[in-house]
Parts: C-alpha cells; structure tokens; sequence
C-alpha cells in the first residue's frame, strides 16, 4: 500500500516542476512533444500568482497525464521570459509539439482554467485515443487478442469509463474463452450505456459462444443436416457451432440457405440469428458486409 501511495505521489509530482533556463529546452520544448505542457511565469512578489498558481497546479494532476505544468520564476530566470516578450504576470504560455499554442494572462478562476485546458488537450488527446481504439480493433480482428487487451487496459488506465475500451476488452476475454472475465468487465458499463452499438456487439458475442456450448459437435450436426436438408433445426445448430469456431462465412451459408428454405420457420429465427451474428462480427466484417448482401436479396426480391 505504502510503495503504491509512493508510487501515485511520484506521478503527481512529474506533472509538476520547476523550470529554469539551463533545463527549459528538456523540460517544455522536448516535452510537449509528448503532450501539451503549462509555463507558469511567476515571482514571489506577485500576489495573483499565489492565486493562480495552486489553481493551475490542482488542474493539471486532475488532467492525469494529459498535460504538464512548468513553472517558471522570472526574476531568477529573466532571459526565456524576456525573449518570450513577457511584460506582466502571472501569465501562462501552452506549448504543443515545441511551439507556443495558446495561452492567457492574469489569475483566472478554476472553471476557466479548467476549461482552458479542456480546449487545449480535446484534439490531441481524443485524436489518440481514436488512433489507439483503432489499433485495439485491427489487433482484435487479426486474431491477436492479447495485444488488443493490452492497448484497451491502456485506455481504461486513462479514462476507466471508456465505454468503447470496456467493450473491446470484454470481447479479447471472449477470443480466450475468458467468459466470467467477459461478463464482469461489461458489467462495469453505465446502465446508460449498455445499449452502445461496441457493448451491444460485445453481448452478442458473448451470447454466442454460450449458445455454441449448447449445442452439439459439428461433425454430428452435419451428418443430421446431410440425412435431412430440411432438418432445419440441426442446421440452425449448426450454424450456431460454427460461428463458436469462427468459422462464418460457412455459418452465414447455413442460416441463410434456413431462409430460402422456410422464413417463417421458428418464427423467422434463422434471421434473427443472422442479425445477432452481424452485431457480434461488426459492420466491417466481411462476413456481415456479405450476409447484409445476400440476406437482402431474398428479402426483397
């Protein structure tokens, strides 16, 4: 407990620092490279800056990571101040990727500071996270679950409410046949956002394996299926066993040779099934893309 409250304080502290001339290249321009980074100038003598200053300082460790704050006292370093054209503090300077950004004079209030910060960081830090769920959902499609429960626990890291991430991680534990795991994670998903198209998919996927469970092997199925075409049953079971094997495209063939056959059959389940199955395998899934195509087609013709 000792060494992670040790641990918790020591992060703190590297979101906050006091900068000189001698560090300012490492510590702001090098930095922000990274993430955005705060440059207080102040001087003990300014009485709003003992106001700004713990207001700035509880912002960024609230931002946890997403921004950094460097002070700088401009009477004991004049020359970056001087050359920046600081004429009266407090004043705050925002650098992004080495540059000056944006910025503000004088001692604002917490709201203001917050939503100061909340502007400076939305693009950059959503963008990434963007960049990262993707990369999470082309690990996951590529069969490379541990990777994907890798960078979805990174995101959680940041932000444990990302409703996209939670989904995403539960359907890595379904990859692994970790389904307690599957099922606790989307149980931390908001009552509110439980009907999300990501915690939808990662239901149904959920669903599906247990439906596969229930039914029998697949050489069994399709001895039935090859006996009797019209065993509609034991195709529909077949196509549930395959899908728990990831096999779909010859799933979809299944169920979808069920509604030529007979759509009212099991009050049209065939299609329903398919329809499970598109939310489970996504929108861009091959398999659905061609299961939208050819359940259409004899929908509507």
């Amino acid at each position: 407990m000792l060494q992670q409250a040790g641990t918790a304080a020591a992060t703190a502290d590297a979101l906050v620092k006091e900068t000189t001339t001698q560090t300012f290249v490492k510590d702001v321009i090098e930095e922000s490279k990274r993430q955005p980074v705060l440059v207080d100038f102040w001087a003990a003598w300014c009485g709003p800056c003992r106001q700004l200053t713990p207001i700035l300082e509880k912002a960024v460790r609230a931002a946890k990571g997403k921004v950094k704050l460097a002070k700088m006292n401009i009477d004991e370093h004049p020359q970056i101040p001087g050359q920046m054209g600081i004429q009266s503090i407090p004043a705050v300077i925002a650098f992004v990727n080495g540059q000056p950004a944006d910025g503000f004079m004088g001692a604002l209030p917490e709201s203001q500071v917050v939503a100061f910060l909340d502007r400076l960081t939305k693009g950059r830090i959503g963008g990434e996270a963007q960049d990262q769920l993707k990369a999470a959902e082309a690990a996951l499609l590529s069969g490379d679950s541990a990777g994907a429960a890798n960078l979805y626990a990174q995101l959680l890291a940041e932000d444990n409410t990302n409703v996209d991430a939670l989904a995403g991680l539960a359907r890595c534990y379904v990859g692994t046949g970790a389904l307690d795991q599957a099922r606790q994670t989307l149980a931390m998903v908001p009552e509110s956002k439980r009907n999300e198209p990501a915690v939808t998919a990662a239901r149904s996927a959920l669903e599906l394996v247990e439906q596969a469970k229930s039914v029998g092997p697949i050489a069994e199925l399709e001895k039935k299926v090859t006996a009797n075409p019209l065993d509609h049953q034991a195709r529909f079971d077949l196509a549930v066993a395959l899908n728990g094997k990831g096999r779909r495209m010859e799933a979809l063939e299944e169920l979808i040779a069920i509604v030529k056959q007979d759509r009212k059959w099991d009050d049209d389940g065939a299609r329903k099934q398919l329809l499970q199955f598109f939310a489970a395998w996504g929108p861009t899934d091959e398999a659905t893309i061609e299961g939208r195509k050819r359940l259409s087609s004899i929908l509507f013709a």
